[in-house]
């Protein structure tokens, strides 16, 4: 499947950064990869063998994407939550890791953007490694 950014204004830079940082932390068991804001988001990457075209692709990433749009409503909370006069901090939010029987969703959140990837059942210490360098590039560290 052929899936080139457009509704986001993403740049062909940071989406390719994107792919790479999950590609090179998570392998073959990558299924696909989106970018988001708050309204729109763009199909980076989605392995041949998931769909039968790229607007079925597009119609279930949707659903998920408006799912997970709750985490930029979420960080006022999480930031207030992480450091605490009161009791000791927990420390930033990182990432978001929802478990499936056949596979994973993870949410990455940087300033007003975000990344979705999902995976096959593999083990969970990846996912460190692809978000963090995820977060490298969302914060602009590669933009």
């Amino acid at each position: 499947m052929s899936l080139t950014p457009s509704e986001t204004d993403i740049d062909d830079r940071r989406a390719e950064s994107i792919l790479s940082a999950t590609r090179t932390g998570l392998g073959d068991d990558l299924r696909s990869v989106v970018y988001f804001t708050p309204s729109s988001f763009d199909l980076l990457y989605v392995r041949a063998d998931l769909y039968p075209s790229d607007e079925n692709a597009r119609e279930r990433k949707a659903q998920l994407v408006r799912l997970e749009r709750v985490g930029f409503a979420e960080r006022p909370i999480r930031d207030s939550i992480a450091h605490s006069d009161d009791g000791p901090d927990i420390g930033p939010y990182n990432f978001t890791v929802r478990f499936h029987d056949e596979g994973f969703v993870v949410r990455v959140l940087g300033g007003d953007a975000g990344v979705l990837f999902t995976t096959d059942s593999m083990d969970v210490g990846a996912f460190r490694e692809a978000a963090t360098a995820i977060r490298g590039v969302l914060d602009g560290a590669d933009a």
